[in-house]
C-alpha cells in the first residue's frame, strides 16, 4: 500500500505543478471553510469557548476523514489504478506549489515595471499586514516571507501527511490548517475558541517545517554565507519567530539569500515588531522573490524524493520481518 501512496503523491505533485487550483473548479478547502464558518457562528458564543472550539475541530476532522476515507476505499475497490488516480486528485487539492508561485509572481511583475500601487494591491491579497504605505523593500519582504512560510504549510506538510496516511491524512492536515487560518487568532473573539485549532496546527507542522528548512539549505547554494554560517542562522533565527514552525523556512531563505526578514509590520493600524532573521548582507530587491520561488521548488522536489527514499526503506524493512 505504501507504493500506492507514493505513486499518488507523485502524480498529485505533478498535477499541482502543471494545473494548480483553477479558480472556477470545485475545491474541498472551500467546502471545509464554509463548514468552519457555520460552526463558528453557531458555537463561538457564551461560556466554555475552548471546549466548543475543540468540539468544532473534532466535528470537522471526523467529517473530512470519513468522507475522504470512504471515497478512496471505494476507488481502490474498483481498481488499484482508479484508487491511485482518485487519491492523487484529492492530494493535489491540498498542495499549492503553482498557486504559491503565481502569488509571488503577481507581486514581482508590477514591481519589475515599477507599478508600486499594483504591487501593494497584489501583496494585500496574500498577507494580513497593511500594505498601502510600503516601499519596494517592504513589499519584497512581505512576499518572500509568505512564499517561504507557505513552502511548508502549502506544499511539504500535506505531502508529509499523505505519505503517512494517504489522501485522508492529507485532507486531515488541510482541514486543521484551514481551521487555524479561520479561527486560530489570538484576539478576544478567537483566543479561546480557536485555541485547539492553533495548537493542533502547531503540532502537525512541527516535523515538516523543520525538514523543509533543512532541505532548503541542502538544495540551494548561497553566495553570502559558508556552509556552517547558513546552518547557524537557521538554528538560531528560526526560534525567534512567534510561530514555533514558520521561522524554519523564513530563516532558511534569509540564510541562503543574505537578506534580513522580520521587522516592523502594521496590522489595521497597530504596529507589531517581529524579531529579525538573517544577516542583511544585501538589500531586499524584487529579484529575491524569484529566488525564493526557486528555493521553494527545489525544497519541494527534495521533499518528494525524501518521501520516496523513506517509503522504499519502510517497504524493504517490512519485507525482512
Amino acid at each position: 500500500m505504501i507504493y500506492y501512496h507514493l505513486y499518488a503523491i507523485t502524480l498529485a505533485f505533478i498535477l499541482d505543478l502543471l494545473i494548480g487550483d483553477p479558480p472556477d473548479w470545485p475545491h474541498p478547502v472551500k467546502w471545509i471553510g464554509s463548514l468552519i464558518n457555520k460552526l463558528d457562528r453557531a458555537l463561538n458564543n457564551g461560556r466554555r469557548k475552548k471546549g466548543k472550539g475543540l468540539f468544532m475541530l473534532l466535528i470537522i476532522l471526523l467529517i473530512v476523514l470519513t468522507v475522504t476515507s470512504m471515497t478512496v476505499y471505494l476507488a481502490y475497490r474498483v481498481h488499484p489504478f482508479a484508487g491511485i488516480v482518485w487519491e492523487a486528485l484529492v492530494i493535489s487539492t491540498t498542495i499549492a506549489q503553482k498557486s504559491l508561485k503565481q502569488a509571488g509572481m503577481d507581486v514581482y511583475d508590477p514591481l519589475h515595471t515599477q507599478d508600486m500601487a499594483k504591487a501593494r494591491l497584489k501583496l494585500s491579497y496574500i498577507v494580513g499586514r497593511d500594505t498601502a504605505d510600503l516601499d519596494e523593500s517592504e513589499i519584497v519582504r512581505g512576499t518572500v516571507e509568505t512564499v517561504a512560510e507557505n513552502t511548508s504549510d502549502g506544499i511539504t506538510a500535506p505531502l508529509f501527511w499523505a505519505a503517512i496516511g494517504g489522501a485522508p491524512f492529507a485532507m486531515m492536515y488541510r482541514a486543521i490548517n484551514t481551521c487555524d487560518s479561520i479561527v486560530g487568532y489570538k484576539n478576544d473573539k478567537y483566543g479561546d475558541f480557536g485555541w485547539a485549532s492553533a495548537k493542533l496546527d502547531d503540532i502537525v507542522n512541527w516535523i515538516p517545517s523543520r525538514l523543509t528548512g533543512f532541505l532548503m539549505l541542502l538544495g540551494s547554494k548561497s553566495g553570502h554565507h559558508d556552509w556552517r554560517g547558513r546552518w547557524i542562522i537557521l538554528f538560531q533565527d528560526a526560534k525567534k519567530h512567534p510561530s514555533p514552525n514558520s521561522g524554519w523556512c523564513e530563516a532558511g531563505v534569509a540564510a541562503l539569500l543574505g537578506i534580513e526578514l522580520g521587522g516592523r509590520n502594521v496590522y489595521k493600524g497597530v504596529v507589531s515588531n517581529r524579531a529579525r532573521m538573517g544577516i542583511p548582507i544585501v538589500p531586499l530587491e524584487a529579484i529575491h522573490i524569484q529566488k525564493t520561488i526557486t528555493i521553494m521548488h527545489r525544497a519541494s522536489f527534495l521533499f518528494l524524493l525524501m518521501l520516496w527514499l523513506g517509503g522504499l526503506m519502510y517497504a524493504i524493512t517490512n519485507s525482512w520481518l
